[in-house]
């Protein structure tokens, strides 16, 4: 891609934002487009042992300091008392409304934690360490929010920002969060995973990376003990397509806006059902590909390369 070209139009909703690594506790960050139902925010980090108080989240409508910007969602985790436990309100025109209490919080002092916020059409529902939490119903517009805010005794590992499973309409089930592996060096792009049991329906195949800044190609396949790639998914920076590619070379374009752009995060599921794969890229379901089940079930290994950095990969 040269300097001066322009990235082709994309809409907000296909754009992920990166993760966020380590940040320093006050952080506040603008959310990229805004929160709407359907959108995850997860926070991984440590509650430190010598955490005297509490910390917060706040889900807020602007940045400013003064005045304080309305609070459309505050979690608030308190380890003051012998019973940790979570107070959520919300921040109107200065003034605090009715707070809520949550006893039985499952977090200690020294303890590592996966916090998964997941936003619907009515209700924000909480999730701690994959099991649900709380909900709590909005009291003002979740259109209005556009900025994270993180503060007090927390350290804070990682900020991702994230869509719901697509393939899962309708669904109440709280779904799974995989947290971001911190560029682990088991993550070191080409990548391998050894697929045991083959694939099964159901089951889904989670990658996120991010896009170098001089990139070639990303390519996603599953093979089997011979390492034939019955199943391969090949993004062209050169032409700018996605395409499945058959063992035998033969191409099948993937009709879709192309997000694979340099310093640009993607997220790329893979959801496996009777006969064979459907893709989602950004939370979008853009459709399917043919793959006999045998041939799923004798699938033994993910493999990825390309112009990318990883930080999740779960089968």
């Amino acid at each position: 891609m040269s300097p001066g070209e322009k990235l082709d139009p994309i809409p907000d909703s296909l754009i992920l934002q990166p993760p966020v690594f380590h940040p320093v506790v006050p952080y506040v960050t603008t959310i990229f487009g805004g929160l709407h139902a359907g959108k995850m925010v997860m926070l991984q980090g440590v509650v430190p042992l010598d955490a005297h108080s509490r910390f917060q989240v706040d889900f807020q409508c602007g940045c400013s300091l003064c005045p304080r910007p309305d609070i459309a969602f505050h979690f608030n985790p308190r380890f003051h008392t012998t019973k940790p436990h979570v107070i959520c309100n919300t921040l109107h025109g200065g003034r605090w409304q009715r707070e809520a209490r949550w006893p039985h919080l499952a977090l200690q002092k020294g303890s590592s934690f996966l916090i998964l916020f997941l936003f619907g059409n009515e209700e924000v529902k909480v999730s701690v360490n994959g099991q649900h939490f709380l909900h709590f119903r909005y009291r003002l517009p979740l259109s209005h929010v556009d900025t994270l805010g993180i503060f007090g005794d927390i350290l804070v590992e990682a900020v991702g920002f994230l869509n719901i499973n697509p393939f899962v309409e309708g669904s109440r089930e709280y779904p799974a969060g995989h947290p971001f592996l911190l560029m682990s060096p088991r993550l070191e792009v080409p990548c391998s995973q050894a697929l045991p049991q083959g694939l099964w329906p159901g089951q889904v195949i989670i990658v996120r990376a991010l896009v170098l800044q001089e990139p070639k190609h990303f390519t996603l396949s599953l093979r089997d003990q011979a390492s034939r790639a019955p199943v391969t998914l090949r993004a062209s920076f050169t032409d700018r397509t996605l395409a499945w590619i058959s063992p035998w070379g033969q191409k099948k374009l993937i009709s879709a806006p192309f997000l694979f752009y340099p310093q640009r995060f993607f997220e790329v599921l893979l959801l496996c059902q009777e006969g064979g794969l459907k893709l989602a890229l950004n939370g979008q379901g853009l459709g399917a590909t043919s793959v006999n089940q045998q041939a799923l079930e004798q699938l033994r290994e993910l493999r990825i390369s390309g112009s990318v950095q990883l930080y999740c990969v779960h089968s």
